[in-house]
């Protein structure tokens, strides 16, 4: 007598695939220059310019919480 399982030829379990996040570092490289040269142009125009601190300074801490905002609705997207 021989069971129905003995027969079954055994396939080898395969581990889970690790998901890919996406991100190619290229990308990654290209939005680091872009924006050190963003806040590089700011600097120096609040350097020369002393009247466009106030704005620039205004300007930024809005663009920083959207900033934080966009990141934080991209990274529970990709979940």
């Amino acid at each position: 007598m021989s069971t129905a399982t003995d027969q079954q030829p055994q396939q080898p379990v395969q581990p889970a695939p690790q998901p890919q996040s996406g991100t190619d570092p290229v990308v990654l490289l290209l939005l680091a220059l872009v924006v050190a040269l963003v806040l590089g142009v700011t600097g120096y125009l609040c350097v020369v310019h002393r009247s466009l601190v106030g704005p620039v300074g205004a300007v930024g801490g809005v663009a920083s919480a959207l900033a934080a905002a966009f990141g934080v609705a991209l990274a529970l997207r990709r979940r």
